[in-house]
């Protein structure tokens, strides 16, 4: 028989039973599915945020009370919870302390409240601003830009002046078709002077950048106060030559302004943009290996499946297989046609499963606003994956037809 012949006939054979090939592969697709899915995802969105990520600007680094990504358990988080605020006096002092290392140092807080909402004239904007106070660093810290209007200035922040830049969703919807540069507009009750508009930054990971307003740092003090209130620094090395000195010299300056002995511990936080990508890159590690146990378990028990579903076509076919044999068939054409079948079966659950994980992954990932991918690598690891699985669960089956006695399998009823 040639090779054609025998794919021709395995084909065949499945399609007889069609709603029983279909069941037995969907273990496979389900198990496929559930790898290929998360790493899609997680793939997306790692991509996303390596080539997007703008929460610091280039060569920036940050001081904060708390971490960037969670706090660990419960004990860890309520260590952080007891730090010190860090306050404006000793974020001043730090700035003063970085003078001629580091010429950009941002100060900025924010609000908390989750209750910051724009009026003006009788329109407002939706609950939930991103609300914060400043210095006239906050564009290169964050990697924003003014498209009207200008920036914050020393002089703001020194004089604690009531104005205010607003981003591009709060100038649609309260200003529809008016410059809003020199109204007034009140968020939190406190009045505020529009001098700038920010450019648009679109949204990352389904926030919107653009629901943003900034006054001056002291403003914010003077009008919320300051208990509870804790200033993040954000600072920027000259390049990516001094940047470890920069930060080696930051953290002495911090450690510093926060009146800390050479024996205590740091009781702030220190991060960048490559540690928030690390922090993601262990999450996605953890993601991924909990996916590949489910997923093993899930292929595993359709691989058992694809034995059994196997062992009761053979069983079926007993007789089939006599009258192949009796007229000619060899016994490695037996072989090769049982293996094809359970090959088959895995490969189109296979093809199915990476097909729904790629459209299910790039679904949540378009939710969180990130990049579209095709995982081509797990892509073509999940079909060597189901290729191993159809020969290794249906190698078994496939000899046991290829064994058969001629003339006891004619004999079978």
């Amino acid at each position: 028989m040639s090779f054609t012949e025998i794919i021709r006939m395995a084909l065949s054979s499945l399609g007889v039973n069609k709603l029983r090939s279909f069941l037995t592969m969907s273990g496979i697709t389900i198990g496929v599915f559930s790898v290929i899915g998360v790493m899609t995802a997680v793939t997306a969105l790692r991509s996303s945020i390596e080539t997007g990520i703008s929460f610091l600007g280039t060569n920036m680094f940050q001081f904060s009370k708390y971490p960037a990504t969670g706090g660990g358990d419960g004990s860890q988080r309520r260590r952080i919870e007891l730090r010190r605020d860090v306050t404006l006096a000793q974020a001043l002092r730090y700035q003063r302390l970085m003078e001629g290392i580091a010429d950009v140092n941002c100060l900025k807080t924010f609000d908390r409240t989750g209750r910051a909402q724009a009026f003006y004239n009788g329109r407002k904007t939706t609950p939930g601003l991103t609300f914060a106070g400043s210095n006239e660093h906050f564009l290169a810290a964050n990697q924003f830009s003014i498209e009207v209007g200008r920036n914050l200035t020393a002089d703001d922040l020194e004089l604690a002046r009531p104005v205010i830049i607003i981003g591009q969703s709060i100038l649609t919807r309260l200003f529809p078709s008016e410059n809003p540069l020199g109204k007034l507009i009140k968020i939190r009750d406190c009045t505020y002077t529009v001098i700038g508009v920010f450019a648009s930054k679109g949204s990352l990971f389904g926030q919107n950048q653009d629901d943003i307003a900034v006054i001056p740092l002291t403003r914010f003090l003077n009008d919320f106060g300051s208990e509870r209130v804790s200033v993040n620094i954000a600072t920027q090395a000259a390049s990516q030559l001094v940047y470890n000195d920069t930060m080696e010299k930051a953290i002495t300056a911090m450690r510093i302004a926060r009146g800390l002995k050479p024996e205590d511990d740091n009781d702030f936080e220190v991060y960048s943009n490559d540690s928030l990508i690390a922090a993601f890159g262990k999450v996605a590690d953890v993601i991924a290996a909990g996916s590949f146990v489910i997923s093993g378990i899930a292929l595993l028990a359709a691989g058992v499946g694809i034995m059994n579903i196997m062992l009761v076509s053979v069983t079926e076919r007993t007789k089939e297989i006599g009258v192949r044999k009796s007229i000619g068939a060899r016994k490695k054409n037996i072989l090769t046609q049982f293996l094809i079948e359970a090959v088959v079966i895995s490969l189109a659950g296979g093809v199915m499963g990476i097909l729904l994980g790629v459209a299910g992954g790039n679904g949540l990932a378009l939710m969180l606003k990130a990049n579209i991918v095709f995982p081509w690598d797990w892509a073509a690891i999940g079909i060597l994956v189901c290729s191993g699985i159809g020969v290794g669960f249906g190698f078994y089956p496939a000899w046991k037809a290829a064994a058969l006695d001629p003339i006891e399998a004619l004999r079978y009823e």
